[in-house]
């Protein structure tokens, strides 16, 4: 494995950026949630950029896949908590639709990048 410098990675940069909007969008939710599905959210979102970057700096593509692997999970769970908030009326269908849209492109990407490191494994 080549060092891979974390901040190249395309993976990690559209997880920054998914980052800044999560940040953004619940700035306006209930301060009563500060502690709630706010604190939860952001910190799934901040776990997605800071696993990538853990994981391209651990020196070995098995153990970047398996930080990969949690942050693909964080993901998951920014997706669920959109939801969450969506159902709460915290957020307009209309943002929730873009952040989900751009949480499903960073698991997308993460999904390819995680079946080229396996590729690359079995050979």
């Amino acid at each position: 494995m080549g060092a891979r410098r974390y901040f190249d990675l395309i993976a990690w940069q559209k997880a920054r950026l998914l980052n800044k909007q999560v940040y953004l969008a619940s700035r306006s939710w209930p301060t009563e949630e500060r502690f709630g599905l706010t604190s939860q959210i952001r910190s799934a979102a901040v776990s997605v950029m800071a696993n990538i970057a853990e994981g391209s700096g651990r020196g070995s593509d098995a153990d970047f896949l398996r930080f990969l692997r949690i942050a693909n999970g964080s993901v998951m769970e920014i997706e669920s908590h959109l939801y969450a908030a969506l159902d709460l009326q915290f957020m307009p269908a209309e943002s929730h639709a873009g952040l989900l849209a751009q949480a499903q492109e960073v698991g997308r990407i993460l999904n390819g990048l995680m079946d080229s490191l396996e590729r690359k494994d079995s050979r």
